[in-house]
């Protein structure tokens, strides 16, 4: 069997930058109670005129593409995370691939929320380890910011998230890369974070035109206090499943990198991990609750700063609507 190695990343984000002052003209909030309940001080929202998910996407994917040194037509899969497809159907995947010129190539769409990059990075991890591809294209992408309630009634999940890409270019290589990959979800808890609408599985009086004008449905519903309560535990399960697989020990680990969900998480894990701060990478700070992109975003930018150097153990881990969960051990 082969092994799987990422050999480039990348990502793009929005030009505008939405600080919590700017929210407090909009709802009853201030910079105090968003940064104490998240630690995000500001977000990027798409230009709805010029960015879709799809070409943010396309541009990630280059980046990613230029920093590997891999052509383009290289690229044999398309394996595209996102809950926020440009489209009810068809998914981001063929929209990016149009976008790349890479006419013919198979396109997956993943639509795990927050896990949904590892649950990409999986799948592109089987084919490439099994002999069916060489070189796959993982991406993020989300655009969040055209469905939130930006009033006082919508503040909770509002100033939490924001839009980007970011992507990872997968390779055959003699070399152990993804070490493994845990994959987790629990349905029972699927409306505890949910958008509901547009779903197929209401009679259809309820989804003809004059019923649609009701947007509520069409927003995202979130109860907090269950997603902080299971995100801490599973988050932990899942990375400690990663390093029992690999018998390596949590001193092991040179960089953690989390899905940007909420700081007082992040913060949470890296204290019972015992992880310094130069161990674990969050950039939530600045860019909010990405969902898919999150990660891809965070590891792009960790790989530019020089926290990520060959040989390196990174951790990467996820928790999110479904309720869903999953690791990835890296060998960088």
């Amino acid at each position: 069997m082969y092994s799987s190695k990422i050999v480039g990343l990348g990502h793009h984000l929005p030009e505008q930058v939405i600080t919590n002052e700017y929210l407090s003209t909009l709802m009853d909030t201030n910079d105090e109670w968003i940064v104490e309940r998240t630690g995000i001080q500001e977000r990027r929202w798409i230009d709805p005129a010029k960015d879709t998910v799809g070409n943010m996407a396309a541009k990630a994917a280059r980046m990613a593409l230029e920093r590997a040194k891999v052509d383009v037509k290289e690229v044999e899969f398309i394996v595209f995370a996102t809950i926020t497809s440009d489209y009810y159907f068809p998914g981001s995947g063929v929209i990016m691939q149009r976008e790349l010129g890479l006419e013919g190539i198979g396109a997956m769409d993943i639509k795990n929320a927050c896990s949904g990059f590892i649950y990409a990075l999986s799948v592109a991890d089987q084919f490439i380890k099994t002999g069916m591809y060489k070189t796959v294209l993982v991406v993020g992408a989300e655009i969040q910011s055209t469905a939130l309630d930006v009033t006082t009634r919508g503040r909770n999940t509002a100033v939490i998230f924001g839009d980007g890409a970011g992507a990872a270019v997968l390779q055959r290589s003699d070399k152990p890369g993804i070490l493994s990959t845990h994959l987790h979800a629990d349905g029972r808890y699927a409306e505890e974070l949910y958008v509901k609408d547009p779903g197929s599985s209401r009679p259809r009086e309820e989804r003809q035109p004059e019923q649609i004008l009701d947007t509520t449905g069409f927003k995202v519903v979130m109860n907090g206090n269950q997603v902080f309560k299971h995100a801490v535990v599973r988050f932990m399960e899942a990375i400690n499943e990663a390093l029992a697989t690999n018998q390596l020990k949590k001193e092991d680990i040179n960089l953690l990198v989390p899905h940007q969900a909420n700081l007082r998480i992040s913060q949470y894990i890296q204290e019972k991990l015992n992880l310094r701060d130069d161990q674990v990478y969050n950039n939530i700070q600045r860019y909010g609750n990405t969902t898919a992109a999150s990660i891809p975003i965070a590891m792009s930018e960790a790989w530019a700063e020089g926290k990520m150097k060959e040989n390196d153990v990174i951790c990467l881990a996820a928790f999110g609507s479904g309720f869903t969960w999953a690791s990835a051990l890296i060998r960088w």
